[in-house]
């Protein structure tokens, strides 16, 4: 039964349904954005392997499933005791916890109170601070071109707001939550996520998702992240979800003169994972650090699509991302530097690095360069290989297990990126994960 259904068909039904569910907030103006997407999904359709963007990447067994979006369900309740395991050791944080998508008050804890400033539940943000989102939530993030922004767009529910007025420096990270299954449904989880960085502030997000149900899920989420000048963001996102769960996710930067953003991209769970990360250089002096790591095996496939647009002169882009692909997984990277015009004195790097561990892996690696200016420095990389067979000889020689030797050097390979971030409890944190992944 399951392979007859048409998830695209059933979706576009759910939506009047989900229409329904919203009581006076179809008066409002993000509502009528939602139409908007809601067309715009219908015209797109599901991204086939056709599309150059998707040529990789098959979505076959995500579109068999027939999820219910958030809001058409009663939502599972999680026990604040049951919280520990999904928080990351030692860190002092502002918690904020979403259910399938839904904004937990019970569970979130947000420690810091800023003066015309907002840390919270996107729903009650469109409320109180309706004005400053309008120009922002479906501003950044292009739902017209990108049928899954589109569809978070068009059942945008809730999520998380955070505003950060001039000169703010958060004591304490956000750690944002992503807790989405159930044990009787299959669901999508729609949640968008809004960055908006005021003029000399400075601020640490981690996104962290987990599957919570037996049931397959889909995480469907959207950041977007607005950097005014002068403004620092570091952004984390670590994907834990089960095997029995799909991921697709798509951060959207807009920067403006002297700001600055360092993103990492932790990927070791999940069926299907797809992650977006651009990217629009819009005011000069601006950098952005671009960080990723991803373990792929036994039947995984892990695609990172990055985007870094120089639209303007003087800006900086450097791209580390590392995989580990085994048994018959799959992992795809592609990575892209557009340089226009008018972006002359940019400087842009990339690199892509991966080791195979099995006969049945596959790895494209895809680096892209597009440069309409002359006075620009810019390069790229991508290799592909096995363990250093020197290395390993190596450690065997003195004395250490083939086993434990291989994992040491695949540990070393990955602990590159890891070993740049700052925040002691999450490196630390990380670097367990990754001893735990590799084992």
């Amino acid at each position: 039964m399951k392979n007859n259904i048409d998830l695209k068909e059933k979706l576009l039904n759910d939506f009047s349904e989900f229409e329904k569910s919203l009581n006076g907030e179809i008066n409002t103006g993000f509502h009528k954005t939602r139409k908007d997407a809601i067309k715009a999904f219908n015209e797109l359709g599901f991204p086939t392997r056709k599309i150059e963007e998707w040529r990789f990447t098959h979505i076959n067994q995500l579109v068999k499933n027939s999820f219910l979006p958030a809001g058409l369900f009663e939502n599972i309740k999680i026990p604040k005791t049951n919280l520990k395991k999904y928080l990351i050791p030692k860190l002092e944080a502002n918690l904020v916890v979403l259910v399938n998508g839904i904004f937990d008050k019970e569970l979130s804890d947000i420690k810091e109170n800023i003066s015309n400033g907002f840390i919270g539940s996107l729903k009650d943000a469109l409320k109180s601070h309706s004005d400053e989102l309008s120009g922002l939530i479906g501003k950044i993030a292009d739902y017209k071109k990108d049928a899954f922004t589109a569809l978070n767009t068009a059942f945008g529910g809730d999520g998380v707001y955070i505003s950060l007025p001039e000169n703010t420096n958060l004591k304490y990270p956000v750690l944002i939550l992503h807790l989405t299954g159930s044990d009787k449904e299959e669901v999508i989880s729609q949640p968008r996520v809004i960055i908006n960085a005021g003029k000399f502030s400075s601020s640490v997000v981690i996104e962290v998702s987990y599957t919570t149900g037996k049931k397959v899920s889909f995480l469907n989420s959207v950041t977007e992240i607005m950097l005014e000048e002068n403004s620092k963001v570091t952004h984390y996102k670590i994907q834990n979800d089960s095997e029995n769960s799909f991921n697709i996710g798509t951060t959207q930067v807009v920067q403006n003169a002297n700001s600055s953003i360092e993103s990492y991209v932790i990927s070791w769970g999940g069926e299907l994972i797809r992650n977006n990360f651009n990217t629009l250089f819009k005011g000069k002096d601006s950098e952005c650090h671009m960080n990723g790591i991803y373990l792929s095996k036994r039947n995984q496939l892990i695609d990172n699509h990055t985007l870094a647009d120089h639209a303007v002169p003087n800006c900086y882009s450097n791209e580390l991302y590392k995989g580990i692909i085994d048994d018959n997984a799959v992992a795809v990277f592609n990575g892209k530097i557009l340089v226009r015009q008018d972006a002359q004195k940019t400087n842009a790097y990339q690199s892509n690095k991966n080791i195979i561990l099995s006969e049945k892996a596959d790895i494209n690696s895809i680096p892209q360069l597009e440069i309409f200016a002359d006075d620009v420095k810019c390069s790229h990389g991508a290799t592909t290989g096995q363990l250093n067979p020197d290395e390993l000889f190596y450690l065997r020689s003195r004395g250490i297990e083939t086993e434990k030797a291989k994992k040491i050097l695949l540990y070393a390979f990955l602990e590159e990126v890891i070993m740049n971030i700052k925040l002691a409890p999450l490196k630390a944190y990380l670097e367990k994960m990754l001893e735990k992944k590799l084992n």
